[in-house]
């Protein structure tokens, strides 16, 4: 094999130490580094001493990321590979072994660096991330209040689909503050619920403990506090996102896709799709696309490649939101998959249509077409036309064709 790089490195990554072979015209060179910030600067000093031009390692947990903190700040071409395309020669496995394979690899050009944001996006990212970690925390919270209330007999979320909306909170208040009486807890939600109110008292009437409102004012608390801290990451998220602030609008033009989900797209991909050469490519990042395994010509059934989970997490909670929207191409495409898949893959595929309809949208710069929900049969009339019609004939009719009115 031809020798792309002649002055290379790899680094095998760990927790507290970094092993690094450099390979140069003049031999192979080791050395172990600690992951301290001032290691880090050593690392960098001697990868350079050694003129060297690329830097390759391991996408290991996140333990990459002060490397890469570092190291971006040099002339160095640094590569974050996905481990699994890095697979050791088998038989005496050692941290210098797996550095020196990943230097050769990278010498003779056999490694494809992972897709790595600038130092703005890593840190909007970040947040985003923790933004989404908050929120879930807050619907667990809701589900143990929930768990605690079905404890009590109180059941609250069979006449209410919040049970920290305003009026069921004012429900909650009373019933912590000693309030027992199933017609006064539910005149505090009179003229806000659906359901009628002898429903209402009918839920209300239950015998919570004292353990049981311990539980219910600590938890209120608690969902209380993390809706104050998910406040201020939407501002702060708002002020980074203000130059993006167009693309974002674009992108809830979308059905399902709402200013959470936009900013998502944002923060994980990016606004410049000119990284990625189409709309495959972009989808196959994100973790949307299937693998591919064939053999002795047949093509087995594979999953989803991975991807980021909490960008997952958040189209397919789009796709299931449009699939709700009436008179709507997404939706009438879910129902039509919906007839031969199970619907958690199904509201994947439209998850992949979100994602291509999102690429096209950061790339050209124009809003969402809705198609509308009779796309897919414009689109395959001739074809249901040509196949009915065979399929007639091969019953024995004679079949002639006349367009209506």
């Amino acid at each position: 094999m031809d020798v792309l790089y002649s002055h290379c490195c790899g680094l095998d990554i760990h927790k507290k130490k970094i092993v690094a072979c450099a390979i140069t015209p003049e031999g192979k060179h080791m050395r172990t580094f600690g992951t301290m910030t001032e290691q880090l600067h050593e690392l960098a000093e001697w990868i350079i001493n050694l003129k060297c031009t690329h830097v390759a390692m391991e996408s290991t947990g996140s333990y990459w990321k002060p490397i890469i903190n570092v190291l971006e700040l040099t002339d160095l071409t640094v590569l974050v590979v996905n481990a699994s395309h890095i697979k050791a020669l088998a038989g005496r496995k050692t941290d210098m072994k797996d550095a020196e394979w990943i230097a050769t690899l990278l010498r003779h050009g056999l490694l494809k660096g992972s897709f790595i944001p600038n130092r703005q996006q890593r840190e909007d990212r970040e947040l985003a991330r923790f933004r989404e970690s908050l929120v879930g925390e807050r619907t667990r919270a809701v589900n143990r209040l929930q768990k605690v209330l079905e404890g009590g007999n109180i059941k609250l979320s069979s006449v209410a689909s919040n049970v920290v909306g305003k009026s069921c909170r004012a429900v909650l208040n009373a019933l912590i503050h000693g309030a027992k009486d199933p017609e006064k807890l539910a005149l505090l939600t009179e003229g806000r619920l659906q359901a009628p109110i002898d429903e209402i008292k009918q839920a209300l009437n239950g015998a919570v403990g004292p353990h049981q409102l311990l539980m219910l004012d600590t938890l209120l608390r608690q969902i209380d506090f993390l809706n104050c801290e998910i406040q201020k990451l939407n501002e702060e998220m708002a002020k980074r996102l203000a130059p993006f602030e167009e693309d974002l609008v674009r992108l809830d033009t979308i059905p399902g896709v709402g200013r959470h989900t936009a900013e998502l797209i944002i923060t994980e991909g990016g606004a410049d799709m000119s990284i990625f050469p189409s709309d495959a490519h972009y989808v196959s990042w994100a973790g949307f696309a299937p693998g591919q395994h064939e053999s002795a010509g047949k093509s087995k059934k594979v999953r989803t490649r991975k991807g980021s989970k909490r960008l997952r997490s958040g189209l397919v909670r789009a796709a299931r939101s449009a699939a709700r929207k009436k008179n709507c191409y997404l939706s009438s495409c879910y129902n039509r998959l919906c007839g031969r898949m199970d619907k958690n893959k199904a509201a994947m595929a439209i998850a992949r249509k979100i994602m291509i309809a999102a690429y096209h949208i950061l790339k050209d710069k124009v809003p969402y077409r809705e198609l509308g929900p009779d796309y897919y049969d414009e689109q395959m009339k001739e074809r249901y036309l040509k196949q009915s019609i065979k399929r007639l004939e091969s019953l024995g009719y004679k079949v002639s064709i006349e367009k209506s009115a």
